[in-house]
């Protein structure tokens, strides 16, 4: 799917929108919590400069397990291994970048998430919606389900997981939290907003949505 088939909607009021055969896997329109106007949408080779401009807006706080890398020459290797190895997708708000979300590797069942929003941009619920995408990215991708490791003490991330249907696997130094596409969330999240419009997206069963802060690689927090 291009850019251009992404954005080809008229207008933003897509409220009554049934959806075609054309559509991505999700509707690319998104409007977050403060009323802004987002487009989410598949990357293209063409984004890497722009994330590795804005991943240096992350500070240690907003890094984990070393990522995303310091260093401008390891960013742009780390960047050319997702694009290599994984399916990717950007936040874009006027016509700039502040949100990386992939899964990967693209050859396997079970492939893991990783998800970025730029510190600046948090708490908008551009985070979650980027979890929604890659979700409905992977399981229109024939894909069994996907993973993430997460922090222990990050439990906005860890809430934000659980609304977009996540459940605890493992728990070490860090959570590991998996989810299967059997599970409602994995057909929900491909729903047109028309069928989507007064229903809830959520499927927790005890996470209440919440401002999400950005996941680093792996699941990590910020």
């Amino acid at each position: 799917m291009s850019h251009e088939d992404t954005a080809s909607c008229d207008g933003w009021d897509g409220s009554e929108c049934e959806g075609t055969v054309h559509c991505p896997a999700r509707c690319p329109r998104f409007v977050d919590k403060r009323g802004a106007r987002w487009t989410i949408r598949p990357a293209v080779r063409a984004d890497v400069a722009p994330l590795a401009e804005m991943y240096e807006r992350f500070g240690a706080e907003n890094r984990a397990q070393g990522l995303p890398p310091v260093t401008r020459s390891r960013r742009f290797g780390w960047l050319d291994t997702l694009f290599s190895d994984g399916s990717n997708v950007v936040a874009e708000r006027n016509g700039e970048l502040y949100g990386h979300a992939v899964y990967t590797p693209t050859d396997t069942a079970r492939p893991e998430l990783a998800v970025f929003v730029s510190p600046d941009m948090q708490g908008r619920g551009v985070g979650t919606e980027l979890c929604r995408h890659v979700i409905a990215d992977a399981a229109a991708g024939g894909r069994e389900g996907l993973e993430l490791h997460v922090k222990n003490g990050n439990r906005v991330a860890q809430s934000v997981y659980r609304t977009v249907g996540f459940e605890l696997a493992e728990r070490n130094s860090d959570l590991r939290m998996t989810l299967d596409f059997d599970q409602p969330i994995a057909t929900q999240v491909r729903w047109p907003p028309l069928v989507r419009k007064g229903s809830a997206e959520t499927v927790s069963r005890n996470a209440t949505p919440t401002a999400f802060d950005g996941a680093g690689a792996a699941g990590d927090d910020d």
